[in-house]
């Protein structure tokens, strides 16, 4: 037994209150991934007026931090090995804070500035967390990642709620910089975490694993299905309120749709993982987001508008079921923790790069046959090689 498995052994029996406040930790540490990136969207024109630049560079700042995902995340777990888990995403949340505090300036090269280092810095978030739950955790690990899906789902759609009111009566750049209260929150809790902390994950080259990763079919079916997933809630998010309009429900109604989808993932982002932490096998869950996903989207393909609360409701629990699913592939399918960060950074990668090209392919195919049949088709056809790789990823094996 390495050292690392026995540092598991010594951590798994814990009280109630250190789970407790790791739980609230946790909570707003996730809240912070999403909300700054989800207030931009319902304000584009404020700052887009506001900056006078172009719908391009307007359009383009909710892209840069997918990019900036897709590139750091494999760096990633390299300098949470030198630096420690708990460091390494305490000087992320700084970073993040910096990135907000200078796109909130309201000059245009600091907007674009501060969006890259907001990528980069929740880039380290969204592939350190899972492994920091097999870390410090490995007992809990469904339920403090149902926590964190969780919290991010609800930070985001708060954020999206309130960013546009508070553009309208205090002004964009508040609106922009409103989220950095849920950063100072997490700075101050996550200082406790720091007292004891070391570097733990020095079992392996970094070489060897990062070369057993690209070399290995499990590692590149789970990426595929991050990847896919990622696909297709980011194409969803920004089109399914113009093929609802093009449907004919007005642009409220259509916004309002979008808003059924997301609230319906809530319940499913907590009760997967922790279902599939308890699962030999998680192909059941493969085959149940499956089926959501080609009931809401044949729903759409049909015009079945009339009925598209149900088609909503459905995306929701299929996005909010795969997105727990993916993640719980990073702890499920490693030994340890740090082969869990090298996992989850790759896949990341690979899937953030992925969503990034999505709506623009999307949206070009739109444009290139003049028509939503195609377009529609093809998220039923991304859903199935969702569901391909998810059934590969499934089976009770390990990297």
């Amino acid at each position: 037994m390495n050292t690392e498995q026995v540092n598991y052994q010594s951590k798994k029996i814990l009280s109630n209150k250190q789970l407790l406040f790791f739980m609230i930790v946790i909570f707003l540490f996730a809240s912070t991934l999403r909300a700054p990136i989800t207030v931009v969207g319902p304000i584009t024109s404020f700052i887009r007026d506001g900056l006078e630049i172009s719908n391009g560079l307007a359009g383009f700042l909710t892209t840069i931090p997918l990019l900036a995902f897709a590139v750091v995340s494999p760096f990633a777990p390299r300098i949470a090995r030198k630096f420690g888990m708990e460091w390494t995403l305490f000087y992320s949340v700084i970073l993040l804070c910096t990135g907000i505090i200078l796109r909130s300036i309201g000059v245009t090269s600091l907007l674009v500035l501060g969006t890259v280092l907001i990528g980069v810095a929740i880039a380290f978030g969204n592939v350190l967390i899972p492994s920091y739950f097999k870390l410090k955790f490995p007992l809990h690990i469904g339920l403090l990642t149902g926590i964190y899906t969780v919290s991010m789902n609800i930070s985001s759609g708060v954020a999206v709620g309130l960013s546009f009111p508070i553009a309208q009566s205090a002004g964009w750049q508040i609106a922009l910089g409103f989220s950095i209260i849920l950063v100072l929150l997490t700075l101050m809790v996550w200082l406790p975490l720091l007292r004891n902390s070391k570097v733990e994950m020095h079992t392996s080259s970094v070489q060897t694993i990062q070369k057993r990763m690209w070399q290995k079919p499990l590692a590149w079916a789970i990426a595929g299905a991050m990847g896919f997933q990622s696909f297709i809630f980011y194409c969803s998010a920004a089109w399914i309120p113009e093929i609802f309009i093009s449907q004919g429900l007005d642009a409220t109604s259509a916004g309002w749709m979008v808003s059924v989808m997301q609230l319906s993932q809530i319940p499913m982002t907590f009760i997967v993982p922790i279902i599939a932490g308890k699962m030999t096998s998680q192909r059941p869950i493969a085959f149940l987001f499956t089926i959501c996903y080609l009931i809401g989207f044949s729903g759409l393909l049909f015009e079945w508008t009339s009925l598209a609360v149900i088609w909503m409701i459905f995306l929701g629990f299929a996005g909010g079921a795969s997105f727990g699913f993916c993640l719980m592939l990073f702890t499920l399918r490693t030994n340890t923790a740090f082969e869990a960060a090298e996992l989850s950074g790759f896949a990341q990668s690979i899937g953030y790069l992925v969503a990034a090209i999505g709506p623009v392919l999307f949206g070009f195919v739109h444009d290139a046959t003049d028509s939503w049949l195609v377009p529609l088709v093809l998220f039923i056809i991304v859903a199935v090689l969702l569901f391909i790789t998810s059934f590969i990823s499934a089976k009770n094996r390990t990297i």
